[in-house]
């Protein structure tokens, strides 16, 4: 079938490049509407105990799903002043009329809003959408404030946030265009050594990256993506078709060299070994993204779905327009050298098989400091403290990052993300002993340490007594029509008490209050909490519940595809433990760098304090089947040499002198690509670069030049044993195709 589809490359090699060439010229219109066409967000779920909190909150209490604040300070006047609160009012006069705008506090009505030295002030803004949705109301909500002489404003909250991401992605984006394509054309020089096959490799690249971003765009016509889905898309677009495309034309020089100029030959016995391998291993590749697609967050989904275009249109090009680009170009591939480069070498001599032969030579020398090393390097993620990203994962240059920061300096680091304790009652929530509960459950968030303040109908600076009769007078006022507040702080079925604490949302002992408070049973109520630490935790916890069904569905499924390849029962799972140690790697490299911030100085960034939830999924599922890439491509070649000898020996050392060079290549340019996106930033594509990086540079230079030879001579006719039973139902044939 591959070499066919290499003759039929050949033959029809015009009409492949004008139908590439009529669906670029289609989509490149398309292309500067693709960031629009995504969303922000997509961390949350709704099926977790927060989000329950969150929906009594917005049913019973009015509660807005969003809300902006706007920071107020001024070298004129104190945030205790009336001419203060009126410049406040004035300021946002015009607010109230943006659509989308349902409620606004004034720091004059709640003198919680007004930090302790009196000389800042916020006033809360709610919206009608979630944080995710409302961050398009922000521009508007901007253009409505009025400046106020002698009054600083500053703009915070989930919306801007989310605004902000969306604009710096963008910006990582097209900053790291302009590193990738010329480090990556110097590489490829460098690789083959002539101007023709370098760009063979850029070309398909930046073809297949135009149809993937174009597909997204249509994709976002009926579903949701995330704006992330950019950055991988471009990163993994452009690493697999150059990766493919490297291998592909690598084989083929290889072939005409062989055959001395038969071009329509090479082109088929290319499509027949190399071209098959691709094949392979973009399946891999897709199962790993294919993974992502089992989790409900929409983040993790678009990314899994971004996924499989971006491996569908990398193997279609690498099978399809690269062929045809080879016909056409012919013996021409090594024009316009800029170096001499050696032909193939024999299968017996070079540094690979060199390497190769030393290392099984020793194979227990080798194997054990090698695993030791790499469970060194993975060894850090047994610290790793997960958790969900919020401003901090921004530059400090962005407005909502350092309006947040303001807020940290002023009020104190939980001012931005209280909790909501929610009492729930089965009836009438005004009695005097439901009423003395709630006032029961604020006392003691009162007299706990790590909570700065309290607002509660039943206020806990009172006896208890005097609260309880104090929130019936309140609702008592409020039937009357006397505006009390009490709206906002209780219904006839429901309570809510706003907590605010002394650590961020992420912190140790955040986290430790919400369990303790989540443990409460105050009799005739039913409690949930909701706030940043409670989503923060439920959010980790849902996708961390899914994250092994994802991990055997893609090592089950992988294991099965290698074996359908290799007709090997232990291959595929030596491959698989090979990719595990790759991954664990990176995993400690994230822990050892970005929690904890070493190389923080040079890489521009500020230790977080803990590793985002979704990198070590996402890092999974698209490391899976990357390393499996380079492994199908070695293996391959492995296989291919004991099929021909049945010399196990000989098999690991000749596939290794005739892929080495090649996966190494291929690696460097994805470690090029993978590099470009540290300069990033947003802190989590910074992570996700470094972590693919690292873990492809690993996974292409400790894990295949050490640890497969090693294991392979250890293992020795073993690594090709196939059960009876298999050989009756597995489809018999040669991994390298013979030419029709």
């Amino acid at each position: 079938m591959f070499a066919w589809l290499g003759k039929a490359a050949y033959r029809w090699r015009w009409a492949v490049l004008a139908a590439w060439g009529v669906a670029l010229l289609l989509v490149l219109p398309v292309l500067p509407r693709v960031p629009g066409a995504l969303t922000v967000g997509g961390f949350s779920s709704p099926n977790t105990e927060a989000a329950q909190a969150r929906g009594v909150l917005q049913r019973e209490l009015g509660f807005a799903p969003s809300t902006l604040l706007v920071i107020y300070q001024s070298e004129r006047w104190s945030a205790a002043d009336p001419a203060f609160h009126g410049a406040v009012e004035r300021s946002l006069s015009r607010v109230r009329a943006v659509p989308g705008v349902t409620d606004v506090i004034l720091p004059a009505a709640d003198p919680g809003l007004i930090s302790e030295d009196g000389d800042t002030a916020y006033a809360i803004i709610g919206l009608s959408q979630g944080p995710e949705e409302a961050q398009r109301l922000v521009p508007a909500f901007e253009e409505a404030l009025q400046p106020q002489a002698g009054l600083r404003m500053s703009v915070a909250g989930a919306p801007a946030f989310y605004r902000d991401i969306e604009t710096v992605s963008q910006r990582d984006l097209r900053r790291a265009e302009v590193v990738v394509f010329p480090i990556a054309l110097a590489a490829l020089l460098l690789v083959f050594g002539s101007v023709i096959a370098a760009l063979m490799p850029l070309a398909v690249g930046a073809a297949g990256v135009a149809l993937v971003l174009a597909t997204i765009f249509l994709a976002t016509r009926v579903t949701e993506l995330s704006i992330f889905v950019l950055n991988l898309a471009t990163m993994l677009g452009l690493g697999l078709a150059v990766d493919y495309s490297l291998f592909v034309t690598s084989r083929y020089r290889e072939e005409l060299a062989a055959s001395g100029g038969d071009v329509p030959g090479s082109i088929e016995r290319t499509m027949g070994t190399a071209g098959k391998a691709v094949v392979f291993s973009g399946a891999t590749v897709l199962i790993g993204l294919l993974g992502l697609s089992l989790f409900e967050f929409m983040f993790l989904r678009s990314v899994g779905i971004a996924g499989v275009v971006v491996v569908a249109w990398s193997t279609l090009a690498a099978v399809t327009l690269l062929p045809a680009l080879l016909a056409v170009v012919g013996t021409n591939i090594d024009r316009f050298a800029i170096r001499r480069t050696a032909t193939p070498g024999d299968r017996d001599h070079g540094f690979w098989v060199r390497l190769s032969r030393g290392v099984m030579a020793r194979p227990f020398a080798v194997l054990i400091p090698t695993l030791a090393f790499l469970l060194l390097l993975g060894a850090p993620f047994l610290r790793a403290n997960i958790s969900s990203p919020d401003a901090t994962i921004l530059p400090r240059d962005l407005p909502s990052r350092q309006a947040f920061d303001l807020l940290v300096a002023e009020y104190g680091a939980g001012e931005i993300s209280p909790f909501f304790v929610v009492l729930e009652a089965p009836g009438d929530l005004f009695t005097a002993a439901r009423l003395g509960a709630v006032y029961d459950v604020g006392a003691r968030l009162a007299d706990d340490p790590r909570v700065t303040r309290v607002q509660s109908i039943v206020p806990p600076t009172l006896a208890r007594e005097q609260a309880v009769g104090a929130a019936f007078l309140q609702r008592g006022l409020d039937r009357l029509g006397v505006e009390t507040g009490v709206g906002r702080l209780a219904s006839d079925r429901a309570a809510v008490i706003v907590a605010y604490t002394d650590s961020l949302p992420n912190s140790e002992g955040s986290k430790a209050l919400l369990a303790e408070l989540r443990a409460l049973d105050p009799p005739g109520l039913t409690v949930k909490v909701d706030g940043g630490t409670a989503e923060i935790v439920d959010v980790v916890a849902k996708m961390y519940a899914e994250f092994p069904r994802a991990i055997a569905f893609v090592v089950v499924a992988t294991y099965l595809i290698l074996l359908l390849l290799f007709r090997s029962v232990l291959l595929p799972l030596k491959a698989i433990l090979m990719n595990a140690l790759s991954i664990m790697a990176s995993y400690g490299a994230l822990v050892w760098v970005f929690q904890e911030g070493n190389l923080s100085g040079a890489l521009g960034f500020s230790g977080l304090g803990f590793v985002e939830a979704s990198l070590p999924v996402i890092m999974f599922c698209v490391l899976f089947g990357l390393s499996m890439d380079y492994e199908v491509f070695l293996l391959s070649r492995i296989r291919e040499e004991w099929e021909r000898t049945g010399d196990n020996s000989r098999a690991v050392a000749t596939g290794m002198q005739r892929s080495g060079r090649i996966i190494t290549s291929a690696a460097l340019i994805v470690v090029v690509v993978a590099g470009a996106f540290v300069t990033a930033d947003v802190v989590l594509i910074k992570a996700l670069g470094f972590g693919i990086a690292l873990a492809v540079f690993l996974d292409a230079t400790v894990v295949r030049a050490l640890l497969v030879p090693s294991t392979m001579r250890l293992l020795g006719d073993w690594n090709w044993w196939l059960p009876a039973p298999l050989h009756r139902v597995l489809p018999v044939g040669p991994l390298a195709e013979e030419s029709a």
